[in-house]
This record gives structure tokens, C-alpha cells and sequence, in this order.
């Protein structure tokens, strides 16, 4: 019952790991074979190292999913910290930064003009920036600064997924008659389309990351402000020791010693 009350205290729990597993389950088979026709991602055939490369970003991405879900399980961060940091360096340094690097390296030559690019290379940065920063942080011990850091990048890291729920209404608006008649549009709209979706989803992230930041540190202003507050209350105990009086020897009463009388002399006859 305790793990179903904390549970219900974060909602956004149960709804963020069916998208991890809906990605690995249905998305991450595609690139499994290294088969370009099954790619759901635009592929450029005329450069041979953009799809392996594509591929990578993938693959790497898929552990950083991963990794990043055991990182946010409270229950799991604070019952198990050894599990907790190994999970966190395999997410930087097997999962975020390759992932990172792969998608800047492929970035100019993708295929749906000037704004996807901008929005798509801004993102990696911003997701290698934040995941080394906050890596940074751990080392350093600052761990509230770590977690600011972390939630930032895995903010970054979930816009790819949150960019699937973007998309539907982008081409809904921009490009009806996909939905009308089962056709793409102009390729300027398919670009206005991917602009849209290459900025909206890791903004919008970013931003409800930084809610969650002010939201803590404004939680941890009050418990600190409560903390000063109870203290001024508490009556003060003096721990002043007070140097003993001293105490003048009581002497015993003076008495008299008898005197002893002579006895009277015999008279002398």
C-alpha cells in the first residue's frame, strides 16, 4: 500500500516507463537488422556513413532510455545508491554522449532544411552540456546541483520521445491531407512539420524540467525557514557552568573541658 500511494504521488511515473518500453518494443527492432528500408527516420543512401551513424544514435539512445528510467525511480535511487551511480555512468558515458555525438555528426546533412537542423544540433549540445555538467557535479559531491543537472538532460533526452506526440498535430495542422487522403504534402510543409518538431518537444521539456527545479528549490527554502523558525521557539537551555560556591567548614560548638577541683586538704590537727 506504500508503494501504491508513492506511486500515485508521481503520476508521471507509469505513463513514462510504457513509453520506454513502447519504443524498445516497437521503434528500436527496426534498426536491429541494419536495414534501411525498415527505418522510420528520413536515410540518406548517398552517404554511406549516415545511416550506421543514425543507427548508433539509436542504439546508444535506446541505453540512455534505459538507464535514465532507473535514475528517476525513487524508490530505486534511494533503496540501492550503488545501483544508482553505476546506472548513472552508464547513462553518460554509454548512452547520452555517444548518442549526443552520433546525431551532431549527421545533423548537416539531414533532409528537411535549415530549421530542423538548427533545432536538432541546439538539442544535442544542450543534452551533451547538461549530462556533463551535471556528471561534474556528482564528482564533486554538490549532489543538489547534480540532480538539477540530470533532470535537465534527461528532460533533453525524453524530447526524441515526446516528439512523437508532437507530431500528430503538427501535421494536422500544417499537413491535413495526410490524415484526409493518404498523402504527404509539399516539401515545404513536410519541412515547416519537422521544424515544428525538432524545436516544440525538447523546449517544452526543458521548461517543465526548470519547473521542477524551482518547485525544489522552494520546497527546501520552507523546510529550512520551518527549521529556523521551531528553533527560535525552543526555549533556550543555558549551558553556562556555574563555578560552585564554596562552602565554609561548619566548625563543632567549643566546650568547656571540666575542670577537675582538687580535694580539700585534711586540716592539720
Amino acid at each position: 500500500m506504500a508503494s501504491i500511494g508513492r506511486a500515485l504521488r508521481r503520476p508521471w511515473i507509469i505513463p513514462f516507463y510504457f513509453l520506454v518500453f513502447g519504443f524498445l518494443a516497437y521503434r528500436l527492432p527496426n534498426y536491429l537488422g541494419f536495414d534501411p528500408s525498415r527505418s522510420t527516420a528520413a536515410t540518406r543512401l548517398d552517404l554511406p556513413f549516415y545511416y550506421p551513424l543514425l543507427v548508433a544514435h539509436i542504439l546508444f539512445g535506446s541505453v540512455a532510455f534505459v538507464t535514465a528510467a532507473i535514475q528517476v525511480w525513487p524508490w530505486l535511487r534511494n533503496r540501492h545508491p550503488k545501483l544508482h551511480r553505476i546506472s548513472g555512468r552508464v547513462y553518460v558515458l554509454g548512452g547520452a554522449l555517444p548518442a549526443g555525438l552520433a546525431i551532431l555528426t549527421i545533423t548537416p546533412f539531414l533532409t528537411h532544411g535549415a530549421g530542423q537542423k538548427a533545432g536538432n544540433a541546439l538539442l544535442g549540445l544542450l543534452w551533451l552540456s547538461t549530462t556533463i555538467v551535471g556528471f561534474r557535479r556528482a564528482r564533486q559531491g554538490r549532489i543538489v546541483e547534480h540532480r538539477e543537472w540530470m533532470l535537465r538532460s534527461f528532460a533533453l533526452c525524453f524530447s526524441i520521445l515526446a516528439s512523437r506526440f508532437w507530431l500528430g498535430p503538427a501535421i494536422l495542422w500544417l499537413e491535413p491531407e495526410v490524415f484526409t487522403m493518404g498523402v504527404d504534402g509539399p516539401p515545404a510543409v513536410q519541412d515547416q512539420v519537422s521544424t515544428l518538431t525538432s524545436w516544440i518537444p525538447w523546449v517544452v521539456n526543458l521548461l517543465i524540467a526548470e519547473w521542477f527545479n524551482h518547485r525544489a528549490r522552494y520546497k527546501a527554502l520552507g523546510r529550512q525557514a520551518a527549521k529556523r523558525t521551531a528553533a527560535k521557539q525552543e526555549p533556550k537551555v543555558s549551558t553556562s557552568v556555574t563555578p560552585p560556591v564554596p562552602v565554609e567548614p561548619v566548625l563543632a560548638t567549643a566546650t568547656k573541658t571540666p575542670v577537675l577541683e582538687r580535694p580539700a586538704p585534711d586540716p592539720v590537727p
